[in-house]
């Protein structure tokens, strides 16, 4: 994918909860930008309330891509998402406007900044021949063959991850060629100093605060219908909007098994753990993005672009 040559891209990420919409939408007011989604969930128009995507009235204000467009019995990957969010952004490039790429997916900020390997599909038996292989060698003698044919991936994976070691071993013996190749011939979307890129870091117990609200709020607002009518369509449980933080905990609910205020404390706990995950994340993968922590460091921010 050629990459993307902008009068300006502005990246905002954070956890759930953190104000990324709401920052998201001020920028694009500001210097008349266009948003797009970079939530691997608000992407489905089927959990609007509860995957918190914006409003009727917030998408009017500004115009908004990728939120609501896919239906949830179509699984979306990183790849897919990068392949609709490339020529969108250089649409909005063409048309002189700046773009505001928000949400709380780290990964789709990878693939725009650093580039996804297209690595070809692995057939499902290789994979399970790998994983047989990886257990009748054990790690040291299975990373040990992996170093014969993909060096640079055997010195690289941490001791104890079996799935990146039997990752990278099932794309060389189906494709032929190293993991590591595949990945050394990508190239990000996003050229080299066309993006400026920003994280929401507010205080943790206030985010935690926010999580739980926002998730009371969405319970109060159709979050149960909706999710109620996810379940009536009997789609597969291994389709990302199925796994969508709040739908197994409000779906037990709807099927008798707990209380609805059971439900809500468990669909809140993992709300909070999933923000520690993104959290976690971006101090790892986006350790030189400026945090903005208080609504003054926001407010300076929206007044230096």
């Amino acid at each position: 994918m050629n990459a993307v040559q902008a009068p300006a891209v502005f990246l905002i990420a954070g956890p759930t909860a953190s104000g990324k919409s709401a920052l998201a939408l001020a920028l694009a007011e500001r210097v008349g930008g266009e948003i797009v989604n970079a939530d691997a969930l608000q992407i489905y128009r089927d959990l609007r309330v509860l995957s918190a995507r914006p409003s009727v009235q917030e998408e009017a204000r500004a115009p908004h891509h990728l939120y609501g467009t896919v239906d949830g019995a179509d699984g979306w990957s990183v790849g897919r998402w990068l392949r609709a969010a490339g020529p969108i952004l250089a649409q909005i490039a063409a048309r002189g406007r700046p773009a505001v790429v928000t949400g709380g997916t780290g990964l789709y900020f990878r693939a725009l900044t650093r580039g996804l390997a297209e690595v070809p599909p692995t057939p499902k038996t290789q994979r399970l021949e790998t994983q047989t292989q990886f257990e009748a060698m054990g790690e040291a003698a299975f990373r040990e063959a992996l170093a014969k044919v993909d060096p640079a991936a055997a010195a690289r994976i941490a001791p104890g991850d079996r799935q990146r070691l039997t990752r990278a071993m099932e794309v060389w013996a189906s494709s032929g060629r190293a993991l590591s190749q595949w990945q050394a011939d990508t190239r990000p979307t996003l050229a080299e100093g066309a993006w400026r890129a920003v994280a929401l870091a507010p205080e943790r117990a206030a985010l935690y605060a926010r999580c739980d609200e926002r998730l009371a709020s969405a319970v109060r607002d159709g979050a149960l219908d909706e999710v109620g009518e996810l379940m009536a369509r009997g789609l597969d449980s291994a389709l990302p909007i199925m796994k969508a933080v709040g739908v197994r905990e409000l779906a037990a609910h709807l099927a008798g098994q707990i209380s609805l205020r059971e439900a809500l404390a468990l669909a809140q706990r993992e709300t909070r753990r999933y923000a520690k995950r993104q959290c976690t994340w971006l101090r790892n993968q986006a350790s030189d993005w400026p945090r903005l922590r208080s609504p003054g460091e926001i407010e300076r921010f929206l007044q230096s672009v």
